[in-house]
């Protein structure tokens, strides 16, 4: 297996600042009332936890959840909402070929699990035929590369995207894959959680090759998983993978062909239909490896290893025996104790394999068009206090920040939904849900193979527009803002001020300071991996992740899990600029230089309560476990407590005191950008 509230339907207005006296004009105000503070919590001690203690004790994750409360969970209540959608359009006719009828149908075909359950394996079946029938590694490499379009990836993984290092040209990257566990590390690890995860694992292998007749089913999930294990070896970790420079290795196709003798390069390129002379080797070290196992390990191994990736790519997509196989190892890893309905299940599939048709049903209902206007008001005005803020440091030279301001004006904002909208070249059967999964995968396959040697469309998102999130590309040069993220506790019509720059403020700071975290400033503002730095200013620049990735790397979580500073410097960084860029932005507004209390708080204190309200989550203790192992953001109390803990005004707004928790002498205080 390889593998936030309701939008508000009335006129979004987010609010800019404009200069020392003047705000946006917005809607009369209704405060936010912060309520379930814990006044038995000191803000210096854990200000997470002062905020949001009470609703942590009493907050209930649904069974069929990994958590609840802000961030990515709030995309559960936006599936509610592209749920009325689908169940709409899916329950009436549409012209062939219409958006309509595209997402409709595709949601129907996979909501008629009486017709998916009663062909079984049926549908997989001539892909195992074709394992059985493979005589040579020539046969093998040819069966690889056959299934690669048709998005069953198993040894072999790419994508492509900008030249690191001519980012006006697409090209080809070879990425490390061929595992089944979510990391390579949990093939060595033998901590209790692991050694849980890996039977889990060993058992969901066994299960699938009983489900397609396998009479020595537990034999072969150990000989699958004893190869997993071998190319585990060679897998560079989560942390090296953050090198920028490390991982890219760009190569003719002649040399990687004449590098390995086992994996016939040239003719897999044509069965493919990859044409170009160089290709970026990312871990070079995984494909070497593979190329010694194929001459090493048994072929009669190798189809075991082909049946269980090909299973592992369709089960989702099988009858229930085969879907609740994976669930049964999947929530082992998440501790999510109940399947989610067929609906839920059927929903995220629209948004993940039709999510730009689906996309645009949901801009049409949801969103106001005014709030990508004001969003982007927004958004520039940010710009210019990042401006300020790089005029300012004390620890750049003149002539960096010359580059660091011509990098930054150079970013191309995005907000909202796409200003062209994909389309989806593909026919979508009412009756054939097996058969629609694997067109769409096809054609996802084609879409990007198009772009292959030429320039980037700039016009493309990452995204679906109801998704709640963001970020910023530095390939692109690009942040960009979805519609999702557009609405409460991030932004609110009628909140003051101090919420709504608490909230989506914090988050725009954030995804600039990206443009300028570990990696994102190895890239110049065209999108190339380019030095701009003095050597000075770099080595200075380098010091202050260093001491980052310090100051994460001791906190915990789950009593004694440290959480991975070097994993997780990138999104730390831009949570400490975020927060500085923020609150700039928020001391221009009339409010920022006012001192009227709301609901018993300064204005300062209420920026600080929404940067805390916006981390509000809550999740289960086994997906905490391997979020902390694998995800490069910190959890969300660290989120919180992390930059504010750097950050002077917070001291100043809650009178935080030597001898707190949190408490750090002022020239211990982090400062970058």
């Amino acid at each position: 297996m390889k593998h936030l509230s309701f939008l508000l339907l009335i006129p979004i207005i987010l609010l800019s600042c404009k200069n020392d006296t003047e705000t946006s004009e917005k809607a009369e105000v209704k405060p936010v009332v912060f309520d379930g503070i814990s006044e038995s919590i000191k803000p210096g001690d854990d200000f997470f936890n002062h905020v949001n203690k009470v609703w942590m004790d009493s907050a209930q994750i649904a069974d069929d959840q990994v958590g609840v409360g802000a961030y990515r969970f709030l995309n559960i209540p936006q599936q509610e909402l592209l749920k009325n959608i689908l169940t709409e359009v899916s329950e009436q006719d549409h012209p062939k070929g219409s958006i309509e009828q595209k997402v409709g149908d595709f949601y129907a075909s996979g909501m008629d699990t009486i017709s998916i359950n009663k062909r079984g394996m049926t549908p997989i079946q001539t892909i195992l035929d074709r394992i059985e029938a493979i005589s040579d590694v020539s046969s093998l490499n040819t069966f690889v590369a056959e299934q690669i379009p048709t998005g069953d990836y198993s040894m072999i993984a790419g994508y492509i995207s900008p030249d690191q290092k001519d980012s006006n040209n697409n090209i080809l990257h070879f990425v490390q894959t061929g595992l089944g566990l979510p990391d390579r590390d949990y093939y060595f690890r033998d901590d209790a959680s692991v050694k849980e995860i890996q039977e889990a694992y060993k058992t969901y292998m066994m299960t699938v090759f009983e489900l397609v007749g396998d009479a020595n089913a537990e034999e072969n999930a150990n000989t699958v998983y004893e190869i997993e294990k071998q190319l585990a070896e060679s897998h560079k970790t989560r942390i090296e993978r953050r090198d920028v420079q490390a991982n890219y290795n760009k190569m003719s196709v002649s040399d990687l062909d004449k590098k390995h003798s086992n994996i016939d390069w040239l003719a897999m390129f044509g069965i493919i239909g990859f044409e170009t002379d160089s290709v970026d080797m990312r871990q070079p070290e995984y494909y070497d490896t593979l190329d010694k196992m194929l001459a090493s390990v048994p072929l009669d191994d190798w189809k075991l290893y082909l049946k269980a990736n090909s299973i592992g790519s369709h089960d989702g997509i099988l009858s229930k025996e085969f879907e609740d196989a994976a669930f049964a190892y999947s929530k082992v890893i998440s501790g999510q104790s109940e399947q989610q309905s067929r609906s839920k299940q059927m929903v995220r599939r629209v948004d993940n394999q039709l999510g730009f048709a689906l996309g645009q049903l949901y801009v049409k209902r949801y969103f106001n068009e005014d709030a990508k206007e004001r969003a982007l008001d927004l958004v520039n005005n940010f710009q210019k206090v990042l401006e300020k803020r790089i005029d300012a440091l004390d620890w750049m030279s003149d002539s960096t920040k010359v580059k660091a301001k011509e990098k930054l004006f150079a970013i191309n904002k995005k907000i909202g939904y796409p200003d062209v909208w994909r389309t989806y070249d593909v026919d979508i059967n009412r009756d054939e849900f097996f058969e629609n999964v694997v067109a769409l995968r096809k054609n996802d396959f084609q879409y990007e193979l198009q772009q292959l040697n030429k320039p980037p469309n700039l016009d493309e998102w990452g995204t679906t527009p109801s998704t709640v999130t963001a970020y910023y590309n530095p390939s692109l040069n690009e942040i960009v803002f979805p519609a999702g993220i557009l609405q409460s506790p991030y932004f609110d019509l009628y909140a003051d001020d101090a919420v709504n720059y608490g909230g989506i403020g914090m988050v725009i700071g954030h995804e600039f300071t990206h443009a300028f975290d570990d990696q994102g400033a190895q890239f110049d503002k065209d999108g190339n991996v380019k030095n701009w730095w003095t050597e000075d200013d770099y080595t200075k620049f380098k010091a202050k992740t260093d001491q980052i990735i310090e100051q994460y790397s001791a906190f915990t979580v789950l009593d004694s899990v440290h959480l991975k500073g070097a994993l997780t410097v990138g999104e730390n960084t831009a949570d400490n600029g975020g927060i500085a860029i923020a609150y700039d932005a928020f001391k221009l507004t009339e409010q920022g230089n006012d001192s009227t209390r709301i609901g018993g708080y300064t204005p300062d204190q209420r920026f600080f309560l929404s940067v805390a309200n916006i981390w509000r989550v809550k999740m289960r203790d086994e997906f905490l476990r391997n979020y902390v192992a694998n995800d490069p953001h910190s959890p969300p109390r660290w989120r919180v407590n992390g930059p504010l803990m750097n950050f002077t005004p917070f001291y100043e707004a809650f009178n935080v005191k030597e001898g707190e928790v949190n408490y750090r002498a002022e020239d211990g205080r982090i400062k970058i950008w």
